[in-house]
């Protein structure tokens, strides 16, 4: 149990989008790094960039981490939609602004239900310019989709 600051940058990536995909994410609590990944056989990039805060926050609640939660994603579909777009989705029985269903509401719906306990700050920062860790996490996600996983930090 560690109530220690963490900071959890997340990436999601399909190949075909959809078609074979991945998600990766690089925690850092205290001085420790480690990072976790997994695969889907067909999923979109999106529901790969829901996927990655997803697994995380579970393995933040089974590892009993209670400190500060802070996340780092490339991914403005995810920031905007769990900080913003989420509040009127519920409101408007899953709807969105033109009317129609939410796409991947089952995610989103994890997703809120999670960040409840935790109460993540979120951060976006732009993909695939320089930010080592964003790009860790970028290569974690592509190699799962691409069949060939990276050796995980643990």
């Amino acid at each position: 149990m560690s109530n220690k600051k963490i900071i959890i940058y997340t990436d999601g990536a399909a190949k075909g989008n959809p078609g074979r995909a991945g998600w990766g994410a690089v925690f850092f609590v205290g001085n420790k790094v480690f990072e976790i990944g997994g695969k889907v056989e067909h999923a979109t990039n999106n529901q790969m960039e829901l996927t990655a805060p997803i697994e995380a926050l579970k393995y933040a609640k089974k590892h009993k981490y209670s400190g500060p939660v802070e996340f780092f994603s490339d991914s403005k579909y995810v920031i905007l939609g769990i900080t913003e777009w989420i509040f009127n989705w519920q409101k408007n029985n899953w709807r969105n602004a033109g009317k129609k269903s939410v796409v991947n509401r089952e995610l989103w719906e994890e997703l809120y239900t999670l960040t409840q306990e935790l109460k993540p700050k979120w951060n976006y920062v732009e993909g695939h310019n320089g930010d080592k860790w964003n790009e860790r996490a970028d290569l974690i996600a592509t190699s799962f989709a691409e069949g060939e996983p990276v050796d995980l930090k643990k």
